[in-house]
């Protein structure tokens, strides 16, 4: 592993160890094994509305819904029809007898809430991508290293016994060496944005939050991931699963620099591109990662690890390893092929069962920070339009 990697490595990871010995301000033990956690939701979108149905299923309890638009909240109280709804969530914080909150806000909400929560002494379990920018990514793992808090990011395959399985047979050799990781994901999806007016009540100052004031544009909050305001775009969106799978498996962590090229093609209104390849410097190897929203070919996503005795195919399917030399695809055999998919039900049961043991979650801060440190890079080379190098640190970039 070379300086840089360690360095990262020291300043974003070393604090892991250090909390082990240090009371938590819910001390093991403290829930019985059968008592229900109770929870607050910031952030009813479509993706947080399906997040407070997996955790109702595991047997936690939401008590208090959050959001800025109103036909969102009647849609997340028909599944939890006895929870208070609030607007902004400070008064979600508030409400006594909340165990952890749920955050599933635009990206550009994230650093706020989660700090915001951790001053509430809550735990969280918050969406990818962690953070906003490099910098919030470094904000974010103190103030939770401060408060001792249990808080999960939102990437389930932390939790996922397939990934584990895919890493233990990279690490034993099975490729060999490395030289070239390619994640890619296509969907076609791509289509002109919606800016017809909003039914229903939109609190749009809040919305905005700590973003740059503007009027209203609702194709801005129906599809806010398109605008580099309030998101990483979907390099961050997609990339932040992604890369953490290319690193985790080759144990590199994040990249030295980055490079990106990319377009809006047909999602007309869109400020971040829904084509693009970023192409990124590691110490052993280089990675292509490259998205394609207009394209439904090999459909979804997945990651080829290539090395000079095999290459592995991972994706939402599970794995396939091919040993070299390669023969012609209608005759080639793989020699492991595993099919196992990823699902989220592991990865918030893990959350919900640290918070009762105060045990650290698969995926804390540190890991989140690291996984979305690649795609930052790549955002600020695309903008830039040079190449990017990452501080040693991992929190800054030249």
């Amino acid at each position: 592993m070379d300086q840089h990697r360690r360095n990262f490595i020291k300043d974003s990871l070393g604090a892991t160890a250090a909390i082990a010995a240090a009371p938590m301000f819910v001390p093991a033990g403290a829930f019985g094994a059968n008592e229900r956690l109770a929870y607050g939701l910031i952030g009813a979108g479509g993706r947080g509305r399906y997040m407070n149905q997996v955790f109702q299923k595991l047997g936690a309890q939401c008590v208090a819904l959050c959001d800025v638009y109103e036909p969102y909240l009647k849609l997340a109280q028909e599944k939890a029809p006895e929870a208070k709804t609030y607007t902004h969530h400070h008064d979600l914080l508030a409400q006594p007898g909340i165990d952890f909150v749920v955050i599933a806000t635009p990206d550009h909400h994230h650093c706020p809430n989660l700090l915001d929560a951790l001053a509430a002494g809550k735990d969280a379990y918050l969406e990818k991508p962690m953070s906003h920018s490099l910098e919030q990514s470094r904000k974010m793992i103190e103030a939770t290293r401060k408060t001792k808090r249990i808080v999960q990011i939102g990437m389930q395959r932390r939790s996922a016994p397939v990934i584990a399985q895919a890493e233990k047979l990279i690490a034993d050799g099975v490729l060999g060496k490395i030289a070239m990781v390619k994640p890619m994901w296509n969907w076609n999806i791509s289509r002109p944005l919606d800016n017809s007016p909003l039914p229903g009540s939109l609190d749009w100052q809040r919305f905005l939050g700590p973003a740059r004031k503007r009027d209203l544009e609702p194709m801005r909050f129906r599809t806010w991931r398109c605008f580099w305001d309030y998101s990483g775009g979907h390099m961050t969106d997609q990339g932040t699963h992604l890369m953490d799978c290319v690193q985790r498996l080759t144990r590199s962590g994040p990249p030295r620099a980055a490079v990106c090229w990319g377009q809006v093609v047909k999602m007309t209104g869109s400020e971040a591109p829904e084509v693009f390849c970023a192409v990124f410097e590691y110490a052993s190897f280089v990675a292509t990662w490259t998205l394609n929203y207009c394209n439904s070919y090999e459909n979804g996503w997945s990651i080829q690890y290539m090395g000079d005795q095999g290459t592995m195919i991972l994706d939402e399917e599970g794995y396939r390893v091919y040993k070299e030399p390669w023969a012609k695809k209608e005759n080639r055999t793989p020699i492991y092929d595993v099919e196992q998919g990823v699902p989220i039900e592991a990865h918030v049961q893990n959350f919900l069962d640290c918070v009762k043991s105060r045990q650290e979650p698969n995926c804390p801060v540190e890991i989140g920070a690291q996984a979305v440190s690649g795609p930052h890079l790549a955002n600020l080379a695309y903008h830039k339009g040079r190449q990017m190098h990452l501080s040693p640190d991992g929190f800054k970039a030249s």
